[in-house]
């Protein structure tokens, strides 16, 4: 079976794990400094999968990061790409004999039925970017309700945070749904699922955070941004940055996110651009200005994907309210060091018994 070598990881991991000695809380999570799980936690574990997120839950993340793609049938799936990478999945066998579409290895994610993309092995290949990342080989793509349904087993109090994503690509529709497609069926799921209230709703293209708010204005929206989206009115639902007062370039960001009524802004925060000023010059992505005016605003910040300390100690005296990272455990360690109030790690035998018990459903 695929599952077999991952049960057998599993299975020696049950018998050493221990319950934490962090207690947990009935209150909201959202008293504590946000530490966001990127993918789960790609650092540590292959991304995007339930023990991705299993280990993001071990390390005390506050929130659960993911994203959404939809399949042929319209399913709502968690996966990053808008295609099915070689570098991250294998193909095992085809749903049917003789599969026209088989291998399913390289194909967009919006060509493929839940049933093709579930037979994929998306556990066995380590990322050259994160030698550390943990194999769990034969783990699948699973969708929302799949992700939602293993956490609140392992989360009984539905006490974590999620930041979800619409991966929709505005400057090709063809090879994605369409805005209405994600935010109805992600909405319908979000609806139905005991982490409702929990939710931020977080894309690239402002188009969805738009359509969300009008759909439901109590959904916490989130604006993604990078240094290819800054100037692409097509990501930014028809937006110019260079319409807004500034002055600085951070600050029209802050505004422009503002006004189609973000709760959150998310910035990159690795990136240096060239400077306004002198072309010549490369300036951070992120500064202390837009982090202000962010604030003066109303709203708040949440940097990604901030894999050093350097980073992220920067940003904290900068005033950022989050970080979004691909490493969890550390970010966590660094914010108590901080002074800062963290969110408690869940009990590992409970999350490993939650996952196993799941990994066999997918």
């Amino acid at each position: 079976m695929a599952h077999i070598a991952f049960l057998a990881v599993l299975g020696s991991f049950l018998v050493s794990a221990s319950p934490t000695q962090d207690s947990f809380s009935l209150n909201s999570n959202k008293k504590f400094y946000d530490v966001q799980a990127h993918r789960g936690g790609r650092g540590n574990t292959v991304e995007s999968t339930l023990p991705s997120f299993a280990w993001g839950l071990v390390d005390g993340s506050t929130t659960l990061e993911l994203d959404n793609g939809i399949t042929l049938d319209g399913e709502v799936i968690v996966w990053h790409d808008v295609g099915i990478m070689p570098e991250k999945c294998r193909d095992t066998n085809p749903v049917v004999p003789n599969d026209p579409m088989f291998p399913y290895v390289g194909k967009l994610v919006a060509n493929l039925t839940l049933a093709q993309i579930q037979t994929l092995d998306c556990g066995s290949q380590r990322q050259a970017k994160y030698p550390q990342q943990l194999l769990y080989p034969g783990a699948r793509i699973p969708t929302l309700k799949e992700v939602f349904e293993f956490v609140s087993c392992a989360d009984p109090s539905h006490w974590v945070l999620w930041n979800i994503e619409s991966k929709i690509d505005a400057r090709f529709p063809n090879r994605t749904a369409g805005v209405q497609d994600f935010v109805q069926k992600q909405h319908s799921i979000f609806r139905d699922s005991p982490y409702y209230r929990s939710i931020t709703y977080q894309s690239f293209d402002w188009r969805t955070l738009v359509a969300m708010k009008e759909l439901d204005p109590t959904i916490t929206t989130s604006a993604l941004i990078d240094e290819d989206t800054l100037f692409a009115p097509e990501w930014l639902a028809g937006l110019q940055l260079d319409s807004f007062p500034g002055p600085s370039l951070g600050e029209q960001m802050a505004q422009a996110a503002h006004t189609i009524k973000a709760d959150i802004l998310s910035p990159t925060a690795t990136v240096l651009i060239p400077s306004p000023e002198d072309p010549s010059e490369s300036v951070k992505f992120t500064t202390q200005s837009l982090i202000d005016e962010v604030h003066r605003l109303g709203m708040q910040v949440k940097p990604w994907t901030v894999n050093r300390l350097d980073i992220a100690d920067e940003l904290h005296l900068w005033g950022a309210d989050g970080i979004i990272t691909d490493y969890p455990n550390v970010v966590r360690r660094w914010a108590k060091q901080q002074g800062l109030s963290v969110a408690p790690k869940f009990p590992k035998q409970r999350v490993f018994s939650c996952l196993e018990k799941h990994m066999q459903k997918v």
